[in-house]
């Protein structure tokens, strides 16, 4: 696949009012409030509360908590948790649903959670501004950023020509005790990292074989697992390791926001990029709540913030502005059937944590 720069695919130039009128939550299928549209018709009076669960973090949720009950006077609880970890607990909720939306996780999860009956179908008002594959057909889930997953390296320990240029070379045995790892099972971006190095040769044969051996050698090469994203960046800024491998959006943040000695290496080979995305969750008992939720977060002004502030690369095709780390960084997408994909990375990972993962590297809290 020829390389293609990760960005917006078009822009459209959009008045100010209708960017005030969208994040105000006027978009039609947005719910609706008490409040006036911009059509000067009264909005459908919502719920007095939105239970929101992401992995998304306690800056950019509580930054988002704020602005909506500001807008909507509806109270936000959120609970901030691994992908893996809200889709088991969306999972175990299926007959008595706490959270009204899901706000953050790679496609797959949503499609897993699609498969198992979880999720409500919702199509946005914005949806028009979403090219194919960025939006599930049904309206299940729709994406929200992109995330090419990177080799991340500290700069005091490494320069960038030394650093790993490629997937294979993390197995160099140089590398041993240097890797640190955020804990894969539960971390959506972890599961699709690991998963996308077994599916490189399970597309072609329909045998894992090579891809377990390539996770061991990576295990052989591993420090620890820590048990939080927040560990592993500690951890590889201390120099207790030098490597990881982590997602693009983030690496940059950690560089730029809170001056962590990082940088990353796009690998050469290619690259898995994920689709983030939101999904209300059937049962909701806040459903109108969760619809005005849902396209406020989702608004160009929403997208702007994110990318600017908390570093995520939209999938709306109307946001213009945006940051050159965005604009002008090139990438080689990996070709993934993400179906088949889905279908395989529980057992591939199940494999991994039962057969591959070293006994004595506990997982450190």
């Amino acid at each position: 696949m020829k390389k293609k720069k990760v960005s917006v695919l078009t822009a459209l130039t959009m008045s100010t009012a209708l960017l005030l009128a969208a994040c105000s939550g006027s978009d039609e299928g947005s719910g609706g409030s008490t409040k006036t549209g911009g059509s000067g018709e009264s909005k459908e009076k919502l719920e007095d509360k939105v239970v929101v669960y992401s992995p998304h973090g306690k800056d950019i949720l509580s930054k988002f908590e704020q602005q909506f009950e500001a807008e909507y006077n509806v109270d936000v609880e959120w609970l901030d948790m691994g992908s893996q970890e809200i889709l088991d607990r969306i999972r175990s909720e299926k007959n008595n649903p706490q959270a009204d939306i899901w706000w953050g996780a790679p496609s797959v999860n949503f499609d897993q959670a699609k498969d198992e009956g979880l999720l409500e179908p919702y199509e946005p008002s914005y949806a028009k501004s979403l090219a194919e594959g960025f939006y599930d057909p049904e309206w299940n889930w729709t994406g929200t950023s992109q995330t090419p997953e990177v080799i991340m390296f500290n700069t005091k320990e490494l320069k960038k020509e030394d650093a790993p240029k490629d997937w294979d070379e993390l197995l160099d045995p140089k590398w041993k005790d240097e890797i640190i790892i955020r804990y894969p099972l539960a971390s959506g971006t972890m599961r699709t990292i690991f998963s996308s190095m077994i599916y490189r040769d399970f597309k072609d044969s329909g045998d894992p074989a090579k891809g377990y051996e390539w996770l061991k050698k990576l295990d052989a090469n591993t420090k620890e697992y820590a048990a939080n994203p927040e560990m592993m960046y500690n951890k590889v800024a201390k120099g207790e390791g030098s490597l990881s491998v982590w997602a693009m959006p983030d690496v940059v943040m950690l560089k730029e926001n809170k001056n962590y000695p990082f940088d990353f290496i796009i690998p050469e080979s290619g690259t898995p990029v994920l689709t983030e995305g939101i999904a209300k969750v059937k049962g909701a008992k806040h459903p109108k709540a969760a619809e005005a939720f849902y396209e406020f977060v989702n608004t160009p002004e929403a997208a702007k913030i994110l990318a600017e502030e908390f570093y995520r690369i939209p999938t709306r095709e109307d946001v213009e502005g945006l940051p050159a780390w965005i604009t002008e960084t090139e990438i080689k997408p990996m070709d993934i059937d993400w179906k088949v994909f889905q279908e395989n990375s529980d057992t591939w990972m199940k494999y991994w944590d039962e057969n591959i993962k070293s006994g004595e590297k506990e997982i450190k809290e």
